[in-house]
């Protein structure tokens, strides 16, 4: 038998790991490893370390084709930061170097300050969300339907109107899509969204676990999207 509640129980001590869920296979193998990590460790590093970990503490050896991460900058990952879990006795791990905070990326963080769902027989839902950077609020709204996936794409698309408001050197931030998912017995929702500046574009994905309604994990993907935007 694999030793799958120890596996997992020492994924979870990894940096920046919030959830983990091993399946196994018929065959007695690993099927898939699905990790929820923080962005404090990029999903490549999240691989490497789960691959290395279960082979210098268990001996049991993954492919990394078998591994999928999945990033969310929610409460959870506040929380993480907060308490810095204590990893396991004798386990040990890879954190990842952190990278500087450039002057312009400081300059994009925003944080989620509230969403106002309004709903009509006419309209349907108005969704108006509203950002902050330090003093500074910035409001975006979107119409649309009523029904769950509906719901959550009107919620990001509101988030994707606020965000453009706060940019002032001509990037684009196009909605592409949101879905709602289940995975560790939990919701989410998963945006993608793509931006672009003159003739270069890059696809952008979030995530974030439905604690306080889809609207609000809508916008908090949209964020976790959105906030480790890189450079072209």
């Amino acid at each position: 038998m694999l030793p799958i509640q120890k596996a997992e129980e020492l994924l979870a001590t990894l940096p920046g790991v919030l959830n983990v869920r091993i399946i196994p296979a018929e065959n007695g193998e690993v099927a898939e490893v699905h990790v929820l990590t923080t962005t404090e460790v990029s999903p490549k590093q999240t691989v490497r370390n789960v691959e290395s970990a279960l082979l210098a503490q268990l001996g049991m050896r993954v492919s990394h084709k078998k591994i999928s991460v999945a990033t969310s900058e929610g409460p959870a990952a506040e929380a993480m930061r907060a308490s810095r879990m204590t990893p396991m006795s004798g386990v040990a791990v890879v954190r990842a170097p952190e990278e500087p905070m450039s002057a312009k990326s400081t300059k994009r963080r925003l944080y989620f300050e509230d969403v106002e769902i309004t709903r009509s027989r006419k309209s349907g839902m108005t969704c108006s969300v509203t950002l902050r950077r330090g003093e500074e609020m910035f409001v975006g709204e979107a119409t649309g339907q009523s029904s769950d996936r509906l719901r959550a794409e009107t919620s990001a698309k509101a988030a994707c109107a606020a965000i453009q408001k706060s940019e002032a050197d001509g990037r684009a931030l196009v909605f592409e899509g949101a879905k709602t998912f289940e995975a560790f017995e939990r919701e989410f929702v998963f945006v993608a969204l793509t931006t672009r500046s003159g003739h270069d574009s890059a696809l952008l994905t979030g995530s974030a676990e439905i604690k306080d309604g889809i609207e609000t994990a809508s916008v908090l993907a949209v964020l976790d999207a959105t906030n480790r935007w890189v450079e072209f």
